[in-house]
């Protein structure tokens, strides 16, 4: 029992210092406060006294007015110097925006004029297609449209006005010189299968220099001619070619069969004679020797011998002819078919 009434007097002891300790801690901080407060409140007095015998001026304050004077003033110059910081930022911003809105009004100007600039070339494309498709009796763009509102004839925006301001729709133009080209692409497809054909149809007919390397010139020419021979006239019927030499080659003027690899020495000396299609039949007569045999395909530029002198001749050349069916022809106006045909695409 006497040990539970120590611990009892220990405990109330023990809570009473702590109540005491705790009411001395509270009263030094309200002591503290009491004399920050008093600091911060006690008034000073800020006289002014002008130089002439005007009225003295009094200011009272305290010190915590003064702080937070001093505070408004502070916050005052960071504001001020926070704006001119920002300031002097947005206006480098500003100035590099300005920079480049320059630059990309340059580069439009720049595309403006390349636009102008394409659009008179499309005009003249369009005058050359539009030729050169009616030429070969092919539609052109414009009358294959339906609707023309719809169509990419370029004459149905040649024709645009200038807006208020006085500038063309760039975007407007381009968007229709894209449907015109676009339209333009079956026709040039037309053009190019004719050509093609008219390619294959060239090759099947004798229309090349039958000379390998386009080499020699024309001793004597279709028609009545006088024979060296007995030196009166007659009809040569083909075109006698001459290099002054033996050995050059000789190659078929169009694809087809040989048909005939012979001698004649009275005549054509060694000869050859190539089928072609379309009826046409081609001779090479007066030949040093061959380079085919009968019922060879050849094509046309194909080497089929060399130009000699044999058979009934005056020197070194090749004879050359050609049938259509069982008529004899001028070769020459079938030599001048290639170059006749560029001349009218020109």
């Amino acid at each position: 029992m006497a040990s539970v009434h120590e611990y009892k007097r220990f405990e109330n002891s023990l809570v009473f210092k702590v109540k005491n300790l705790a009411l001395i801690l509270v009263k030094g901080i309200a002591s503290f406060f009491k004399v920050i407060f008093q600091e911060l409140t006690r008034r000073y007095t800020i006289v002014l006294v002008p130089h002439s015998e005007k009225k003295v001026y009094n200011l009272h304050v305290t010190v915590l007015s003064m702080a937070c004077m001093a505070l408004v003033l502070a916050g005052i110059v960071g504001a001020f110097f926070w704006y001119g910081a920002s300031y002097s930022n947005t206006r480098g911003v500003l100035a590099d925006k300005d920079g480049r809105l320059k630059n990309a009004q340059a580069s439009l100007d720049q595309l403006r004029d390349e636009t102008s600039r394409l659009l008179r070339t499309a005009r003249g494309f369009e005058v050359a297609l539009s030729s050169t498709l009616s030429a070969l009796g092919v539609d052109t763009p414009a009358n294959r449209a339906s609707n023309p509102s719809l169509s990419g004839d370029l004459s149905s925006f040649f024709d645009i006005k200038e807006t208020a301001e006085g500038t063309l729709q760039e975007v407007d133009d381009v968007r229709r010189l894209s449907e015109y080209l676009a339209s333009a692409v079956e026709p040039v497809k037309e053009i190019g299968t004719l050509l093609d054909s008219q390619s294959a149809l060239l090759t099947e007919i004798p229309s090349i220099w039958p000379i390998k390397g386009g080499i020699g010139h024309i001793s004597m020419f279709f028609g009545q001619n006088e024979n060296p021979f007995t030196g009166q006239y007659y009809i040569h019927k083909g075109i006698d070619m001459s290099t002054y030499r033996q050995g050059d080659a000789i190659v078929a003027a169009a694809d087809g069969q040989v048909v005939t690899v012979d001698y004649d020495a009275t005549g054509f000396g060694n000869y050859v004679i190539i089928k072609h299609k379309h009826g046409f039949y081609t001779r090479y007569g007066h030949m040093q020797q061959f380079r085919v045999t009968t019922g060879q395909r050849v094509q046309q530029g194909e080497t089929i011998g060399y130009i000699g002198n044999t058979g009934l001749s005056t020197g070194p050349h090749l004879h050359y002819e050609v049938h259509i069916g069982s008529d004899v022809v001028d070769p020459f106006k079938y030599l001048n078919i290639r170059s006749s045909i560029a001349k009218n695409q020109r």
